[in-house]
């Protein structure tokens, strides 16, 4: 058992010249050393430390991803603090929420402007240390401090790391809870680093000393940063970018591993036909019809299948003619492995990247797992699947089809919730999802038991809270909220009909059905929707729309008797309101 000071001291303290490296304009790099980042975080542990911040004190990280991110969580953990990394888009109410139940007692953000939003939107916000401040509350200068403190305190300093123990509580991640308010997921030392290693030992033998590993998705979300205490470990280089800079970093990077989730690899195949139809001529025609190829021969092929003659022939030139272009183009001709995970993968999505010679190896996890509870080894794929559980990781499946997982990685419990206890008897956490187990011992998941919706991008969506914020409009009277694997939530909507008839001056004997049917009835409801939402975090914010053709009732077991809806009944039986909301979207996209 390792605490995650010993993790970090361990794997900064092998010298790399280039370990880490950041945007500095347009097409540059400002690399960090892996001795340069160790003393920078201890440097801002000792700030923490000798500024009054004790040893299990909560603190708070909001920003994108960047080199001081990194710096100032290494620098927490190294204090012997708790860190709670809170995402940069979170709603200012449950951003104050989280402060106030962990207590942070200091949090460092992104820029001036974000912490006057922060004082102005959460009176409960802790001192903040701006990243690009100036003055005292900027990093530079706490940093500053704690190295002059440092030089004179290594050994309190060392008292301090020395001091935690692998059980000790590390980081207070919150993820949406089922009422609204978020939950606090408590990840002990050994979960993450227990989780960072033995995830790493699956499947990444290929990689070489100095390959690139380039990170897109936020270091709040637990993935991410058990990417980067993984890397770390390793003779890597560590490339920070944003998702508004992939297409250009993945050219000038060329990784070699690269951890996405779906919604990523879906922009990507997005912007490859987008492009195709913006060239117009041959090439709008050619690149749809090489990946629809590529995806035929990878279906074909997987599990050790064989494809027909003319299927392989077609392949060949597809191959010849577009396919052997992409890799390059989108700058994967060096990568190695290419993971996802946080949300479901479409298996279509899959194939295609596998036309493309581009194997993508999926996993399984939850925030409470620290996250990663099975993976697929790159040449043992079987698509469909999330892979087996990695070391030390035992999964089973329960009477009721629910995945329980046991290991070093599951969560010590939820934080101010003691009644909250998703474990059974013996000690396995309840997952809320549904899975089958083939002899093998390879997982799918089949099903979802918890009505937290998950998007295609990994953010966690309350529905509750979501629908709660549209019925602020007296024109919508019932509503549901979609969106499982999808880029951005849906909602299902029974307007008020009396009040939509008075607004369009709709005589009484038209059928509600009839008036769902109208294309300004339907844009009206769709702005109240968006006004109505316009004040959560832009991922649960709704975009699109479908009007139910009359109101959900108990006599058509819809509702509870408590008039609750009842989510699988409606969304099977409005699958196709959903499906032509999505549909739509795309439409407009295009």
């Amino acid at each position: 058992m390792q605490t995650l000071p010993q993790h970090i001291v361990n794997a900064l303290g092998k010298p790399r010249p280039r370990a880490f490296a950041e945007r500095l304009g347009a097409k540059e790099w400002r690399f960090t050393s892996s001795r340069e980042m160790l003393e920078r975080a201890s440097s801002i542990a000792a700030a923490l430390r000798f500024s009054g911040i004790d040893r299990g004190d909560r603190v708070a990280l909001i920003a994108d991803n960047r080199v001081d991110w990194l710096a100032a969580n290494f620098g927490i953990l190294l204090a012997g603090c708790v860190a709670v990394p809170i995402f940069a888009t979170l709603a200012y109410d449950q951003m104050d929420f989280i402060f106030v139940d962990s207590g942070a007692k200091l949090a460092f953000v992104e820029s001036t402007a974000m912490a006057e939003r922060i004082r102005k939107h959460c009176p409960n916000a802790p001192r903040m240390i701006v990243f690009d401040g100036q003055g005292n509350d900027s990093l530079a200068t706490f940093e500053a401090g704690g190295a002059m403190n440092l030089e004179k305190g290594r050994a309190a300093l060392a008292a301090f790391t020395e001091s935690v123990a692998p059980n000790d509580l590390a980081v207070l991640i919150y993820t949406s809870g089922t009422t609204g308010n978020p939950k606090g997921v408590m990840l002990s030392h050994n979960n993450l680093t227990s989780n960072a290693i033995d995830t790493f030992a699956s499947g990444f033998d290929d990689m070489q000393p100095d390959d690139s590993v380039l990170s897109v998705l936020p270091f709040a979300h637990v993935y991410e940063f058990i990417d980067a205490l993984g890397v770390i470990q390793f003779d890597w280089r560590f490339y920070i970018t944003r998702p508004e800079y992939l297409v250009d970093d993945l050219k000038s990077v060329r990784p070699a591993l690269m951890a996405m989730v779906p919604r990523i690899f879906e922009r990507l195949l997005a912007a490859l036909y987008g492009r195709a139809k913006a060239e117009g001529g041959l090439k709008a025609k050619l690149v749809p019809w090489a990946l629809g190829i590529g995806r035929e021969y990878a279906e074909a092929t997987v599990d050790g299948g064989s494809a027909p003659v003319l299927l392989s022939a077609k392949y060949a030139l597809a191959q010849r003619l577009v396919l052997s272009k992409i890799k390059p183009m989108l700058g994967l001709d060096r990568v190695r492995g290419l993971a996802s995970g946080s949300a479901p993968l479409h298996r279509d999505i899959a194939l295609t990247f596998a036309g493309l010679g581009i194997p993508i190896s999926e996993g399984y996890g939850l925030t409470e797992t620290s996250p990663v509870v099975t993976a697929s080894r790159l040449g043992a794929l079987r698509y469909g699947s999330v892979g087996r559980p990695i070391a030390n990781v035992q999964v089973k499946i329960a009477e009721d089809g629910e995945i329980l997982v046991k290991g070093p990685n599951v969560m010590l419990g939820y934080y101010n919730l003691p009644n909250e206890h998703p474990f059974t008897p013996d000690g396995w956490f309840k997952t809320g999802d549904v899975g089958r187990l083939d002899a093998d011992g390879y997982l799918y998941i089949t099903d979802r038991k918890k009505e937290l919706i998950k998007t295609s991008a990994g953010k966690y969506v309350a529905p509750g809270r979501v629908e709660s914020a549209l019925k602020r409009s007296s024109y919508i009277a019932q509503v549901l909220v979609v969106g499982d694997g999808h880029p951005f939530p849906a909602a299902l909507i029974a307007p008020n009909w009396e009040l939509v008839r008075s607004e369009f001056s709709i005589p009484a004997d038209v059928p509600t059905a009839a008036i769902a049917q109208r294309t300004d009835v339907e844009d009206f409801i769709r702005k109240q929707a968006t006004e109505m939402s316009a004040d959560l975090a832009p991922f649960e914010q709704i975009r699109r729309i479908a009007l139910l053709p009359r109101d959900l009732t108990i006599e058509d077991g819809e509702l509870s008797p408590t008039l609750k809806v009842k989510r699988r009944v409606v969304e099977s039986r409005y699958a196709n309101l959903i499906e032509r909301a999505y549909a739509e979207r795309e439409l407009v996209k295009k």
